[in-house]
C-alpha cells in the first residue's frame, strides 16, 4: 500500500510538471514541491501515530 501511495505522489508531481493541476496553490510548474513536502508530512505523521 505504501508503494502505491508513493507512486500515486510520483505521478502527481509528473503531471504537476507537465500541466499545472490548477488546485489553488498548485497553480505553477514549480510549485510541485508542495506536494513532495506533503507526502513528507504524512510520512511523518504516520509513524508518529504507529505504536
Amino acid at each position: 500500500m505504501q508503494k502505491a501511495i508513493a507512486l500515486f505522489l510520483l505521478l502527481i508531481m509528473a503531471i504537476q510538471l507537465l500541466w499545472p493541476i490548477g488546485i489553488p496553490g498548485l497553480r505553477r510548474r514549480r510549485d510541485f514541491w508542495k506536494i513532495a513536502v506533503f507526502a513528507i508530512v504524512m510520512m511523518m505523521v504516520t509513524v508518529l501515530i504507529r505504536p
